[in-house]
């Protein structure tokens, strides 16, 4: 498969991860960096993962691609992302992501990462939701109800931030879905295992509208029975 990809600079900013409008409540391999801590694990365990459809569930699959280890492949298309581990093999993630006209494509990296992040609503965002009724916060702490979820990992280009980024959610049931302002969201159990796998400087494509960044190719050749389940 190839695909090409350009990043769509709009007033998006971080408007990325607010799932729906009317959503009442905010309610490699690199190496491994910290493990998850105690009360991630406590706070994951509570998420409702029979909200997410079986082959958004995380698997380890058989990925042909010339993209070096550790790089991360995003698909919009389809719904997934992909941790390359080299030797034909990746660890595949569901996602969600932009839904119509908030779909964006490029080559960019990850500038930097935080745990449980706080959300600052930009004020076109703001405005908009006002609009609608939806009184949102100036500033949101990091916890279960923020939007971000769990993690966060920010999207630069150029030494730049896109405002776009991968990160949690408090919404697992928009996992498969197009959803989003642009941003690639993931369950929390997921992006917290993506997070400690991924450094800051990994590179990032990311597979959707424009197909302008360049030749990418992968194949995604189904799931590694034995490693989706012994791990290894």
């Amino acid at each position: 498969m190839k695909a090409a990809l350009s990043i769509v600079t709009t007033g998006v900013v971080a408007a990325c991860l607010l799932a729906a409008s009317n959503a009442a409540a905010f309610t490699a391999s690199a190496p491994y960096a910290a493990p998850a801590t105690r009360g991630d694990v406590v706070r994951v365990a509570m998420e409702p993962q029979g909200q997410v459809k079986p082959q958004f569930q995380r698997r380890m699959v058989r990925l042909a691609t010339n993209e070096e280890p550790g790089t991360v492949i995003v698909d919009t298309n389809n719904k997934y992302l992909y941790l390359v581990e080299g030797n034909n093999r990746a660890r595949r993630y569901g996602i969600g992501v932009g839904r119509d006209g908030f779909g964006w494509s490029g080559v960019v990296k990850v500038g930097r990462k935080a745990e449980w992040p706080g959300w600052t609503p930009p004020p076109e965002m703001i405005v908009r939701e006002a609009k609608k009724g939806h009184k949102l916060p100036a500033f949101q702490e990091g916890g279960e109800d923020n939007p971000l979820g769990a993690r966060a990992m920010y999207l630069y280009r150029n030494g730049n931030d896109t405002a776009f980024r991968i990160h949690g959610t408090n919404q697992p049931w928009s996992i498969g879905l197009n959803m989003s302002s642009g941003c690639i969201r993931m369950m929390n159990k997921d992006v917290i295992d993506l997070y400690d796998r991924v450094p800051v400087g990994t590179k990032v494509i990311v597979v959707g509208p424009g197909n302008k960044q360049g030749e990418v190719s992968y194949q995604d050749r189904g799931v590694d029975v034995l490693r989706t389940l012994f791990g290894g």
